[in-house]
């Protein structure tokens, strides 16, 4: 069967052990592919920050209502893949995620047409609604196509190249807002969706007909809940979740620790913020080839453990102002930089748990990693002082809870 294929015909299924095959046999474009729809999440939110002082001029908002933009597309990124997970397994993959892009095309349309904050507001979640099915269907085709340590490696090495795209996100919008107008870069997504979406046709599909699940749609919902009493997923789960709140927390916490209380420069904090993700491309590489000797369960123990110890050191540097911005800058680094041990093998050891609900665990996850992000960057917020403290500690509590879910949680089996 050729890659150009989009599916198995009725007269010719495909066998999960001739999937894996073709997907050894086109790892390369597979794995292109699966990055592509895995960076819809990066450049929804990136490729428009440069633009949010244009976009307050020309909408006639104050800054505090644009940023429900962020917010708005956060809870509609949460919540999409909970419906997005049960779809996929009962009706395949490529079916959801054609109608995502869809959905992804009309929402970044929508914002660049839009006229106040309130409409952009809301087709923001229309596109984060459509971005969702991407990102969580291409975890679950990860777990359809390879599993073990090979879907930990594979997982990592997504995960490093679409780390790029946080780096180039927001110096491309900053070059088609010097080109054009702010909506341009709404219409510039709508592209990208477009051209992904002609583009599936080159992506089989992962999940034969005989493994899709049958029942209803509502009651495979209502399996979230026993997902949640499983206590592996529950580790895992929380293990990633906690670690997303730190992260978020992070990336509401120091632009105003780093620009405003220590006066760094904003060119600098980009330096700063590329150091992270420079960090976070490493672990992962690391992460890739260390997963099939050591096991992805220890490698999360220990980034797990790292970041409880790194959150620490950060919170006690915060609240006492010991070594200044090099005392804010290293601890974050370490906590940021494990990112590559924590969040790849938290993924693959619970699409493991139930390979056959790949979907459906892979949009759970996602959203609590997504939904205690939310919480992060809303407990700094909530307790700012005008001072690095709440940022310290929140991201300290997050980086705790994260060990503990991998420490006590997860079982100590082989790998």
């Amino acid at each position: 069967m050729s890659l150009n294929q989009p599916a198995a015909s009725a007269a010719a299924p495909v066998t999960g052990t001739a999937l894996q095959q073709q997907a050894a046999s086109h790892s390369w474009q597979i794995l292109a592919f699966l990055s592509a729809l895995m960076a819809f999440a990066s450049i929804s939110t990136d490729l428009y920050l440069p633009a949010l002082p244009a976009m307050e001029l020309a909408l006639h908002a104050d800054a505090g209502k644009l940023e429900w933009t962020l917010s708005g597309y956060l809870v509609g990124f949460s919540l999409g893949q909970l419906v997005w997970g049960p779809v996929s397994d009962r009706y395949g993959r490529r079916l959801p995620v054609a109608l995502g892009l869809v959905l992804f095309i009309i929402g970044s349309a929508g914002c660049a047409m839009s006229t106040s904050a309130g409409m952009i507001i809301g087709w923001r979640a229309v596109q984060a609604v459509g971005a969702c099915a991407s990102v969580v269907l291409a975890r679950a085709m990860v777990r359809d196509l390879y599993s073990g340590h090979r879907a930990a490696q594979m997982m990592s090495t997504l995960m490093t190249v679409t780390a790029i795209a946080p780096l180039v996100g927001p110096s491309l919008g900053g070059q088609i807002l010097q080109w054009s107008s702010w909506s341009a870069i709404f219409w510039t997504l709508a592209g990208v969706g477009a051209v992904t979406l002609a583009g599936l046709s080159m992506l089989p599909e992962t999940l034969p007909a005989a493994r899709r699940v049958q029942e209803p749609l509502r009651r495979a919902i209502m399996r979230y809940g026993e997902f949640l009493r499983h206590r592996r997923v529950l580790g895992y789960a929380g293990a990633g979740g906690f670690f997303y709140g730190g992260i978020y927390a992070y990336l509401a916490g120091t632009p105003f620790a780093y620009i405003t209380y220590h006066h760094v420069s904003p060119q600098f904090y980009g330096v700063l913020f590329g150091g992270g993700i420079i960090g976070i491309m490493a672990t992962n590489l690391l992460n890739s080839r260390l997963v099939h000797r050591i096991g992805g369960d220890r490698l999360l123990r220990g980034g797990t453990a790292v970041t409880a110890l790194s959150g620490l050191w950060l919170a006690l540097d915060a609240a006492t102002g010991w070594g200044g911005l090099a005392g804010l800058v290293a601890p974050l680094f370490l906590f940021v930089g494990v990112t590559g041990f924590i969040v790849a093998n938290s993924i693959a050891g619970a699409l493991a748990c139930f390979p056959e609900r790949a979907g459906a665990v892979s949009a759970l996850v996602g959203a609590i990693q997504y939904g205690t992000g939310i919480l992060g960057s809303a407990l700094v917020g909530a307790f700012a002082n005008g001072t690095p403290a709440p940022m310290g500690w929140v991201i300290a509590a997050m980086g705790v809870g994260s060990y503990l879910c991998a420490r006590f949680l997860v079982p100590h089996t082989p790998d």
